[in-house]
């Protein structure tokens, strides 16, 4: 089994970005004025992002906004209208979004063109946190227990949905308890309402949860356990084998054999005008070490880090970007024309579904999820999930 890897640049990446042709035009510039959605405030993504800013203005003298928003719809909803450029989503925001599952299976919803523009691959995990007082080692201990399920937000209990499927678990195994928002889902568990949530291990919440009397722990997901990760990945693509050294309780050599996936994912949507997207990619690019040690997790946003062959396409933007500092290779384009395609085949047969789709929401959801299932085989591409 493959396990996360950051070396698909190469080891002169980082000289490339200080090598650019100092002739090379840019392609547009920033506004003085810019926003970004973000996860909750607390949260390891709006820490990062404030952290962005900060650099931003010192530099650049731009100035970032940046909004939180408390689920996946929340932080998408203003790109969608094209009141916001970017965000630092998630992969319900990104990945869900695309494939139009859960929410954004909905009718007001669909198939949505997004693009990535950087990922943020730190050394920390995204993963089900627990209080140590619930004496949860592994996965497998997880059944019976009270979880929390965060309403529009699909990527945080999808993520649920798949660290459960390694240990052979369903929803059905646990006891689900509701919350509006990431942060009153964590605070839950420090309240004891429920013992465990999903999380970044860098988010303030997880740090309040350590410090708490409760207690922070990680339940394992151990590499080794090929069944477990098959019925991992069915449920969650994104998902890659990593062992966790950043957040409370974690370091260097106290690692914790766990998955994860990029968190935040910088993205935008395909008509997002692509000298502002070049822009903002040359920026984060090269101002990292004016943020890098500002918050917990940036060292991720690093050039040498980041994957470009990921399950979303990056924007036409950024790749000009990549292209002109020498750390874009030939084959990423083969990938991003096929998850380009991809959208495409989930776009047509959406329009083609909502002619005659039901009325009713629940009949609508359920007939969306088979004719996209069919589209998606048709061309033999991954259904990845066939209902919901």
């Amino acid at each position: 089994m493959r396990h996360y890897s950051f070396k698909s640049l190469a080891a002169g990446a980082a000289l490339a970005v200080l090598a650019a042709a100092p002739g090379a035009q840019a392609q547009g510039k920033l506004p003085d004025q810019l926003t970004w959605t973000a996860y909750d405030v607390g949260s390891g993504g709006y820490n990062q992002a404030v952290a962005v800013g900060n650099a931003l203005k010192n530099k650049l003298n731009v100035t970032l906004r940046v909004l939180p928003g408390k689920n996946d719809v929340s932080r998408t909803v203003p790109l969608r209208e094209g009141k916001v450029p970017f965000s630092a989503n998630g992969v319900g925001g990104t990945y869900m979004a695309q494939e139009a599952v859960y929410e954004f299976g909905g009718k007001d919803w669909g198939p949505q063109p997004v693009r990535s523009l950087l990922l943020n691959n730190s050394d920390a995990l995204l993963t089900v946190v627990t209080a140590k007082d619930a004496n949860i080692k592994t996965m497998a201990d997880m059944k019976g227990k009270r979880v929390a399920w965060v309403v529009g937000a699909p990527s945080l209990n999808q993520n649920i949905t798949a660290l459960l499927a390694y240990a052979n678990l369903t929803w059905a195994d646990v006891q689900k308890v509701e919350f509006g928002g990431f942060g009153p889902a964590m605070q839950g568990i420090i309240n004891n309402q429920v013992d465990a949530a999903f999380a970044s291990t860098i988010s303030g919440q997880a740090y309040q949860l350590a410090s708490s009397p409760r207690g922070i722990a990680y339940p394992t997901v151990p590499h080794g356990d090929k069944e477990g990760w098959k019925r991992l990945k069915a449920k969650a693509p994104f998902y890659v084998p990593f062992y966790g050294a950043e957040g409370p309780e974690m370091s260097a050599s106290n690692k914790v054999e766990g998955a994860t996936y990029p968190y935040p994912v910088l993205m935008t949507y395909a008509a997002v005008d692509k000298g502002q997207v070049y822009a903002m990619t040359k920026a984060m690019v090269e101002l990292y070490n004016d943020y890098k040690d500002a918050a917990p997790g940036n060292v991720g946003w690093d050039i040498k880090r980041q994957v470009f062959d990921w399950v979303v396409p990056v924007h036409e933007g950024a790749v000009q970007y990549f292209k002109e500092i020498g750390v874009w290779k030939p084959e990423y384009d083969k990938n991003n024309a096929a998850l380009i395609e991809r959208q495409k085949t989930m776009n047509d047969a959406w329009e083609a579904y909502k002619k005659t789709a039901p009325a009713d929401d629940a009949a609508f959801a359920k007939g969306w999820m088979k004719a996209r299932a069919d589209a998606l085989a048709a061309k033999k591409m991954d259904v990845f999930l066939a209902e919901w």
